[in-house]
This record gives structure tokens, sequence and C-alpha cells, in this order.
């Protein structure tokens, strides 16, 4: 959500602000078992490693797509090492 926000406060992006919220709050709802089953949460993430890997594949540059893309990955690989 973090990354939302810096998105909305340097490029006054509404949609950086309105997806990062939506996905946040989702993925909350997975950890805390509200949502399940569990493999919500790794569609969740597959959908961010894909939208950040279009992203950085578009535009090259690590900040912020490339950095996401590398966090989205690390955290679909630690959510499949759990299951």
């Amino acid at each position: 959500m973090a990354g939302g926000l810096m998105g909305f406060i340097k490029a006054k992006s509404k949609v950086s602000l309105i997806t990062s919220t939506l996905f946040a709050a989702l993925l909350a709802l997975c950890a805390t078992g509200i949502i399940r089953p569990f493999y919500i949460a790794d569609i969740l993430v597959g959908l961010l490693l894909v939208v950040f890997g279009i992203r950085f594949a578009k535009g090259r540059k690590f900040m912020p797509s490339g950095l996401m893309l590398g966090l989205s990955a690390a955290v679909l690989a630690a959510l499949l090492l759990i299951h």
C-alpha cells in the first residue's frame, strides 16, 4: 500500500492508490483466514507479478516496477514453499 501512496503523492495517480489499497486489503483478508481457500493469495500475488512484469518490460526502469516485480516474485515463492 505504501507504493500506491507514493505513486499518488509523486504522480497524482489515483489508480495506483486504489489498486494498492484493494490488493493490500484482499491479501490482509487472506492472511487472517477470512478469505479462503489458501491459494487465493497465490493468485493475487501472481497477478501482481504479471502486472509488474509487463510494466518492467515496457519501461525497463528498476524503480518502481522492477523492485515490485522482485518483491512479488519473492512473496509468491515464499507462499508456494509454505503450501
